[in-house]
C-alpha cells in the first residue's frame, strides 16, 4: 500500500511542477552569448520588450547586430519597444522552414501586432525568398515600406520554441514614429466638439439683444420673466409626485434584504464545507509524508 501511496504523491507533485508557469528560454541569456548583439540585447532589456519575450512560449527574434543599430538608437525609448517588437515573430521559424516555403513568401505576425499599437499593418513583416539567388529578404508590411532586411545567419534554434536569426539591417515601419502623434490627436476633435452646445445660449441672447431698442416688447419680456418661475415651479410640484414611488421602495427592497440574508447563510455554509475539505486533504497529505 506504501509504495502506491508514495507514487500517487508523486505523480500529484510533477503535474503541479508541470501546471506551475515558467519561462521557457530567457533572451536577455541567449544573446548575451554573442558580443555582435550587445546594443540589441541592452535595449530589450531598457525597454522592458526582453520579459515579454521571455513570457512566451514560441518566438523567433530576428536580431540586428551592433553595426545594424543605428537606425533605432537615435529614436524615442516608446518608439523603440515598437520598433524592436516588429523584430520578434509570433512563431517558430528557421532557415529551413523559411526555405521550405512553396510560394517563397509569407506574412508573419510580430509581437507588435499583439499590443493594439499597430496600424496600417506595421504589425506584420513580409518575408520572400529571391528566386534568381535564394536570398531570403524582410522588410514591413506597411504599404510603401521596402524590402531591404536579408537574412545573414542563423544564430541559434531550440525547436519549437525560439529561433534567433541575424539580419543585415533593422526593420522600421515608415510610420512608427508618428503612431502616438495620431492617438494624442483623437481626443481633440473630441474637446472641440463639446463646445458645440455653447452656442445656444448665445442665440438666445441676440433676440433680447435685437429686441431692445423696441420699448413694446419690454413689458412683454417682463411678463415672460414672470411667467417662468410659475414654469421652475411646474417641475417642483411634480417633484413630490415622483417621490411617491420611492416611498415604495424601501417596502420593495425589505424582502430582497431577507435573500440577502439567506444567500450570505449560504455562503457561510460553503465556506463551512470548503473548509472542512482542505483540512481533509491536510490530513490526507500528513498521512502520506508519514508513510
Amino acid at each position: 500500500m506504501a509504495p502506491i501511496v508514495s507514487s500517487f504523491a508523486a505523480a500529484v507533485l510533477l503535474l503541479l511542477a508541470l501546471a506551475s508557469p515558467a519561462a521557457a528560454f530567457n533572451i536577455t541569456r541567449i544573446l548575451g552569448e554573442f558580443p555582435d548583439f550587445s546594443t540589441f540585447n541592452g535595449l530589450l532589456s531598457q525597454t522592458k520588450l526582453a520579459d515579454e519575450i521571455n513570457r512566451r512560449q514560441t518566438i523567433t527574434v530576428l536580431a540586428v547586430n551592433n553595426g545594424g543599430m543605428g537606425a533605432i538608437t537615435p529614436l524615442p525609448s516608446d518608439v523603440q519597444r515598437k520598433v524592436l517588437a516588429v523584430h520578434v515573430v509570433l512563431d517558430y521559424y528557421d532557415t529551413e522552414k523559411l526555405g521550405s516555403m512553396k510560394n517563397r513568401s509569407a506574412v508573419l505576425t510580430t509581437l507588435f501586432q499583439s499590443t493594439g499599437q499597430a496600424t496600417n499593418r506595421m504589425g506584420f513583416i513580409n518575408y520572400t525568398r529571391r528566386a534568381a539567388d535564394g536570398v531570403m529578404m524582410f522588410g514591413s508590411a506597411e504599404p510603401g515600406a521596402p524590402l531591404t532586411s536579408q537574412m545573414v545567419k542563423p544564430v541559434m534554434s531550440r525547436p519549437y520554441n525560439i529561433s534567433v536569426l541575424e539580419v543585415s539591417s533593422a526593420i522600421v515601419p515608415p510610420s512608427i514614429g508618428s503612431v502616438d502623434n495620431s492617438r494624442a490627436r483623437a481626443p481633440v476633435p473630441a474637446h472641440t466638439k463639446t463646445p458645440a452646445p455653447v452656442p445656444a445660449p448665445s442665440n438666445s441672447k441676440k433676440p433680447k439683444t435685437e429686441g431692445a431698442p423696441t420699448p413694446a416688447p419690454a413689458p412683454s419680456d417682463d411678463d415672460s420673466s414672470a411667467d417662468a418661475p410659475a414654469d421652475a415651479d411646474g417641475p417642483d410640484a411634480d417633484g413630490p409626485a415622483a417621490d411617491g414611488p420611492d416611498a415604495d421602495g424601501p417596502d420593495a427592497d425589505a424582502p430582497a434584504d431577507d435573500d440577502d440574508k439567506s444567500s450570505d447563510d449560504t455562503g457561510d455554509a460553503a465556506g463551512r464545507v470548503v473548509a472542512r475539505a482542505s483540512l481533509g486533504i491536510v490530513a490526507l497529505l500528513a498521512i502520506v509524508v508519514s508513510l
